[in-house]
């Protein structure tokens, strides 16, 4: 058995298959014989030292594991701020590490994520303790930089073509009498990469999604309106989609949910579809139904890629592996070989290339009126939504999935205080 333990921990929003990931952590652990622990929360679970022993955990649950959404032992938007502003809690961190001999780390999420895994190595350097972190890529938003795309965004794509395709039909059935327009909104700060997905929904500029509104261009509302008359008057009836973090010219985001923030610091935003329903309804007078599906998108297992759960599972196998091969600030990426056919591997990335570095639409995936995704990006989304995972289901016609023991692990310090 390789000396020492390894931490694993779950950050950020969960998605369909981050478990895929953790199981993969696990499973390629226990195959070389290391010990694992996960911390409840993420971050905070290290910090209060409220730790789970994985071990406890039969070889059938860490495989159920794989086909389980949601968030095993538990994540958290919490963000460490630099060494110097957040000194104490490093070392807090640092304590726990040593308590429990911790020489490998691994942080499953997005950048906030990465950027916490490359402080914990330049701590770990700077106190001279023997610490391999790794950082483990997951976000549907598919914003972080250098590999080629994020576990998770391939499955929440998916959910939302297939979604926005059979709302569509829904719509049509009925404009003549009832709804002309239908508005979805997707997440998408900054990174319009799950509304664009939507476009794979349709083939011809007829099919819908007809608009779709990308944070990375400013959203006009008189071109706006203006495309959605055009639309029906030449359809009968149009299916917008919204990213949530569309801003005016100014950079104001449409949606500014009373400029609240979260843990990360982040404006609070949704609502834009029910904003932009209003807009469409006072302005042009159309029946309008709108939708906020939110944490459907990055849940929605049963419509999981097969090509995401299949890179959920290779990320996490790779982290264990460049963990123990003594690597260090580095994250496991996915490097495109070829669009068709699709060819993909994981190669290891600096942390430093990828923390607080973020990946938007490229204009050239955008069609030239700002309401579409042209042919370049197609070819680049269409591969990570192919294929369906494996899921069991029950005799009452539920997918089967696990629950886990979480067993604690001892404490061997003092309690912390937040």
């Amino acid at each position: 058995m390789a000396q020492g333990t390894l931490l694993y921990a779950q950050s950020g929003g969960v998605t369909a298959v981050i478990n895929a990931t953790a199981s993969a952590v696990i499973a390629e652990a226990r195959a070389r014989k290391v010990k694992v622990l996960a911390a409840r929360n993420g971050i905070l679970g290290a910090l209060r030292e409220d730790l789970i022993d994985t071990g406890k955990e039969s070889a059938a649950a860490i495989r159920a594991l794989a086909h389980t959404p949601g968030g095993a032992f538990g994540s958290c938007r919490f963000k460490l701020k630099s060494l110097e502003a957040d000194r104490a809690r490093y070392e807090r961190l640092l304590e726990v590490l040593r308590a429990h001999d911790v020489r490998w780390f691994l942080y499953n999420g997005g950048n906030d994520s990465a950027d916490t895994a490359w402080k914990v190595s330049q701590l770990a350097e700077a106190f001279g303790y023997p610490l391999h972190c790794i950082g483990v890529p997951k976000t549907i938003d598919n914003d972080l930089a250098v590999t080629d795309t994020c576990p998770g965004f391939g499955s929440a794509a998916k959910y939302t073509a297939v979604s926005v395709r059979e709302a569509a039909l829904d719509v049509a059935a009925m404009a003549d009498t009832s709804t002309k327009v239908f508005i979805y909104e997707a997440m998408g700060r900054h990174a319009g990469w799950l509304a664009a997905a939507a476009g794979l929904a349709g083939q011809s500029p007829d099919d819908a999604p007809q608009i779709i509104l990308l944070p990375e261009r400013a959203y006009d509302e008189a071109a706006f309106l203006a495309q959605v008359r055009k639309v029906v008057e030449r359809v009968g009836w149009c299916v917008v989609v919204a990213s949530e973090g569309i801003h005016n010219a100014d950079g104001q985001f449409v949606a500014d949910a009373g400029g609240a923030k979260d843990s990360f610091g982040h404006t609070q935003l949704g609502g834009v579809a029910s904003y932009l329903a209003g807009r469409v309804k006072e302005a042009l007078g159309y029946k309008v139904h709108w939708t906020l599906p939110d944490y459907l998108q990055r849940s929605a297992r049963h419509l999981a890629s097969h090509t995401d759960w299949a890179q959920a599972q290779a990320v996490g196998k790779a982290a264990v592996r460049y963990a123990l091969e003594g690597r260090n600030a580095v994250m496991p990426v996915i490097v495109r070989g070829s669009d068709a056919p699709y060819r993909w591997r994981i190669e290891p990335a600096p942390l430093a290339k990828i923390a607080n570095h973020e990946k938007k639409m490229p204009a050239s995936f955008i069609r030239k009126d700002g309401f579409g995704i042209t042919e370049r990006a197609r070819r680049y989304l269409q591969p990570l939504i192919q294929g369906e995972a494996p899921l069991p289901y029950g005799r009452d016609g539920l997918p089967k999935y696990v629950t886990l023991k979480n067993v604690p692990v001892a404490r061997k310090l003092p309690a912390w205080k937040e």
